[in-house]
């Protein structure tokens, strides 16, 4: 095992990967501990000639069927001989400082998990830690109505954490898979991520199962990353679909909870 750390980006005609790249070159240098590999999930030619323009600065693992987020990121991490990875989506970025700050917390203690806080980019919070999930919570995000969601206020907050402190790191159950650094013996000794979940509450199951195996989360406010992030199941139809196919599969998993 060796002393470097993997980033491992999972892709399929992912708009933002070009901005996400251009600053990794910019805070990262040509020269650093960290090594880029992208998993393009059967992306367009154009697309993928455009990723390889970047050359010595990622390693290019494609595949011609698109088998989701968890098998593209399990695919990277059973290739490579490091002790931490960074689960990064193609649409967040960051500062090298807070990338290294991030991996001393985990190399701190005994962790499975960091996640920082992610922040939209006008800089206010996106709230994606979760302490539990149950069907009403998730399908009331969904709500178009503001009137509906102000008088469920008070569930919202607490489904969405949105109390946890800002002056103290926090032990979680469930981080975003947008971005957590990661061990990866412990994320193999639980099996990665469950592939059954092509999209969608991959990283609340990766997250419960470390639990289940006894491992702890921490939650950072200290370090932020900013994440593109478009809302995808909320806009279009296909993407909705595949989320409640996910959530049922969830749910069947971990044990149907309604409210």
């Amino acid at each position: 095992m060796n002393d470097r750390i993997t980033i491992s980006i999972v892709t399929h005609n992912s708009r933002h990967i070009f901005d996400v790249l251009d600053n990794l070159k910019l805070e990262l240098g040509l020269e650093s501990i960290y090594d880029i590999h992208i998993f393009d999930n059967a992306s367009e030619q154009e697309y993928i000639n455009q990723l390889e323009l970047y050359g010595s600065f990622i390693t290019m693992h494609k595949s011609e069927e698109n088998k989701g987020f968890g098998y593209g990121h399990n695919q990277i991490l059973k290739m490579v001989d490091t002790q931490y990875a960074v689960i990064f989506n193609p649409d967040v970025l960051l500062t090298k400082e807070a990338l290294d700050k991030l991996l001393q917390r985990i190399e701190a203690e005994p962790l499975a998990a960091v996640c920082p806080k992610v922040l939209n980019s006008d800089g206010t919070t996106q709230y994606l830690v979760r302490q539990k999930l149950d069907v009403f919570d998730y399908m009331l995000r969904f709500v178009p109505f503001q009137s509906v969601k102000k008088l469920f206020d008070k569930r919202l907050r607490y489904y969405e954490c949105r109390d946890l402190p800002d002056d103290q790191t926090s032990y979680i159950k469930m981080g975003s898979g947008c971005f957590m650094v990661i061990d990866i013996d412990k994320f193999k000794q639980i099996g990665g991520f469950d592939e059954r979940f092509f999209m969608y509450f991959e990283d609340n199951d990766l997250c419960l199962s470390f639990g289940k195996a006894g491992y702890k989360i921490l939650y950072t406010p200290f370090e932020t990353v900013t994440h593109l992030y478009e809302k995808g199941a909320h806009k279009n139809k296909k993407l909705f679909k595949i989320f409640m196919q996910s959530m049922i599969k969830f749910f069947n998993k971990w044990g149907w909870r309604f409210f």
